[in-house]
């Protein structure tokens, strides 16, 4: 058997095993309201940018069972709130060669951070697209005169679960047009561009069979607004880039480092894609 062949029939047993049509599932109808006192948009009309490929826009946690769904309803139940509490702790402690904090610089972390993750990723002062973990380490390194954290650190977690937290409720609002134009049609290019022996794109998934069900998972349209989650299979936070790393190594493919420039581009173009949707600050997923 040739290479050539093996691929084709990896390709399309993968397609396949995505578009049976008995392995298809309904998404919940619930409303996500968090401790009862903050709604959550999770279904809306998609951006006109997303003609001819979506009519609407669904958070993954519709796609969630009843039991992860009621996890994050409650941040007593939530898991990730003990990683976001130790961030909001670590908010407050000097370090590095300056003695500084966050809050020596930012204030109080629910005034200082509200509305940072909605926007995210962001155009830096030089033009430099960056993820909220580059904000962070620029923050330690330039001001505190501290070390920069692993993009994928215990610590970086933590914090990012702290700041999500703080836009709760607030709409998706990631610039795109302008000088981050450029980003934006390199992540649109990613997106829609097929990796790996599965010759398999994220819209493969995530646009074409969101909804249908590929082993155990049941896709959804990956959509960025729990992120960090926490996921029952890690049993700990994960970063969007840290699952865009995985998306791209199930398809068989070399992968990027969380932080390269590629993942940024793509996540500008993936959080764009929930524009309607609202931040929910620390999602669980399985």
């Amino acid at each position: 058997m040739t290479l050539r062949t093996s691929r084709t029939i990896l390709a399309a047993t993968a397609v396949l095993a995505l578009c049976t049509a008995p392995l298809r599932a309904e998404m919940a109808d619930d409303e996500l309201n968090i401790n009862g006192d903050t709604p959550i948009v999770t279904k809306a009309p998609a951006a006109d940018f997303l003609k001819g490929h979506l009519d609407e826009v669904y958070s993954g946690w519709l796609f969630r069972t009843d039991s992860s769904r009621a996890m994050e309803q409650d941040d007593f139940d939530n898991p990730i709130m003990v990683f976001g509490e130790q961030g909001m702790d670590n908010w407050n402690v000097a370090d590095g060669s300056e003695g500084k904090s966050c809050a020596d610089c930012h204030g109080d972390i629910e005034e200082g951070m509200k509305g940072v993750r909605a926007k995210m990723p962001h155009l830096n002062a030089k033009g430099e697209l960056w993820s909220m973990e580059n904000y962070i380490n620029d923050c330690r390194t330039e001001r505190m005169g501290a070390e920069a954290w692993g993009w994928d650190s215990g610590p970086m977690k933590n914090m990012t679960v702290a700041i999500a937290v703080q836009s709760r409720g607030m709409p998706v609002n990631v610039k795109i047009d302008g000088d981050a134009a450029p980003f934006w049609e390199k992540g649109k290019e990613m997106y829609y561009t097929r990796y790996g022996q599965l010759e398999l794109s994220c819209a493969s998934c995530h646009e074409e069979n969101y909804g249908n069900y590929i082993r155990a998972d049941h896709l959804s349209q990956g959509q960025l607004t729990g992120f960090p989650v926490y996921r029952l299979k890690n049993a700990g936070v994960v970063s969007i880039h840290n699952r865009f790393k995985g998306c791209i190594r199930d398809t068989r493919a070399e992968t990027f480092k969380p932080g390269s420039q590629e993942f940024r581009n793509l996540e500008l173009y993936v959080a764009s894609r929930g524009t309607g949707l609202e931040i929910e600050g620390g999602g669980v997923r399985p």
